[in-house]
């Protein structure tokens, strides 16, 4: 059974966007207009230009952001301030998910590469307040993102994570190599499954898949 495989776990890892809401709210929408916005301003491009450099940055270093730092010497503070400025009305209050995280035994942390602050006003508006023992952003992982190892190291480390006894919900299948290299039980939620030997769950449904567990 499926919550065998989670008898072990203690500490619970979630990413937030597309993870903690459904994509259907779309918000990344909007981030994604801002991020174009920030790239044509900061390097004088046509929004082409700052789309293919976008998409070139994404796949090389994991985030605009990563990229427009390595590459361009970009302030982060004010990137990360502009992109995460959004509405975030199409966010509904869940408290069945509430409910079933709640349940969870142990000890349960968000973590993005959104900020904090970003991070503490979505789950506000999704009713999970008050829900996590603590909440990190990129920020606290010196601007390093996931997908990359060190990152997790730095989040893990501050927070006392234990791989062996945690498990990583997250969108992006890339996200969950390094915390199933680190001996994590990692959970794929997105609504088409991705088969790879570093995703041991697949899901489209948090909520169904925490209730199975709690």
């Amino acid at each position: 059974m499926v919550k065998d495989t989670f008898s072990h776990v203690s500490q619970w890892v979630f990413d937030l966007d597309n993870t903690l809401y459904p994509p259907r709210a779309r918000l990344f929408d909007q981030i994604e207009v801002k991020m174009t916005q920030f790239v044509m301003d900061a390097l004088k491009v046509e929004r082409s230009e700052a789309d293919r450099l976008r998409n070139h940055y994404w796949k090389l270093y994991g985030t605009t952001l990563a990229g427009l730092m390595r590459e361009h010497q970009v302030d982060p503070a004010p990137y990360l301030l502009d992109v995460h400025d959004i509405s975030l009305d199409h966010l509904e209050v869940d408290a069945d998910l509430a409910a079933h995280i709640r349940a969870l035994p142990g000890r349960r942390i968000v973590y993005t590469n959104g900020t904090a602050p970003y991070a503490e006003r979505v789950l506000a508006a999704r009713g999970l307040s008050g829900l996590f023992d603590a909440v990190y952003g990129v920020e606290d992982a010196g601007f390093r993102p996931k997908p990359e190892r060190a990152a997790f190291e730095e989040i893990f480390a501050k927070d006392g994570i234990t791989p062996a006894k945690a498990a990583m919900f997250e969108d992006d299948p890339r996200n969950l190599a390094a915390p199933h290299e680190m001996g994590m039980r990692t959970v794929h939620v997105a609504e088409d499954p991705i088969e790879a030997d570093h995703i041991h769950h697949h899901t489209d449904d948090l909520t169904s898949f925490l209730k199975i567990l709690t």
